[in-house]
């Protein structure tokens, strides 16, 4: 992969809500292992409600420029802690304090009452450790489904399904473009 891409790391996430609406939304990938992939978020957010009501999520890296994307389905789970506070004291300064001052998918009024919060979370944190907020964290997916696609010429694409057995090992399969 090409080591100079921007985002390579932003990946489109789906989720559904109780009532089967579908929703998307770009989010940052922060760390992946063998057991999942983590991104970070407020917990009071429609994604964490929608995945409060229903775990099953999608993630897709769009790598069009490569003619590349990967999609992974899974069960969505929140991290620990201690986990989301290592990764919040990596973060600037600044994207700690717009954590505090963003009451994330609600309705504001203005701009400026954005910005006003973020001043008044600015001062109240003025020469000190930003402590990471209650209703912020990470979720890690746990994968139980990856695809991998490259494009090829005359859209004879390379597809590869990799599925999760019930004892933990995976199974490939080339799928027809």
């Amino acid at each position: 992969m090409d080591g100079n891409m921007e985002m390579a790391n932003a990946m489109s996430l789906s989720t559904v809500s109780a009532d089967g609406q579908p929703s998307l939304r770009t989010v940052r990938l922060k760390f992946f292992d063998r057991r999942g992939f983590v991104f970070y978020t407020n917990y009071e957010s429609r994604k964490s409600r929608e995945i409060s009501e229903n775990p099953q999520v999608a993630l897709l890296f769009p790598w069009l420029h490569l003619e590349r994307q990967v999609v992974i389905m899974g069960k969505a789970e929140k991290v620990g802690t201690a986990e989301s506070v290592k990764y919040f004291l990596t973060r600037p300064r600044g994207s700690q304090i717009g954590a505090w001052c963003s009451n994330q998918s609600s309705v504001i009024n203005s701009r400026q009452m954005l910005m006003a919060k973020f001043e008044e979370m600015k001062e109240k944190f003025h020469n000190q450790e930003i402590p990471l907020p209650s209703f912020w964290g990470g979720y890690r997916v746990v994968p139980h489904h990856m695809e991998f696609w490259q494009g090829r010429e005359n859209r004879l694409h390379d597809r590869f399904l990799y599925l999760l057995q019930p004892d933990g090992s995976w199974t490939s399969q080339r799928l027809a473009p």
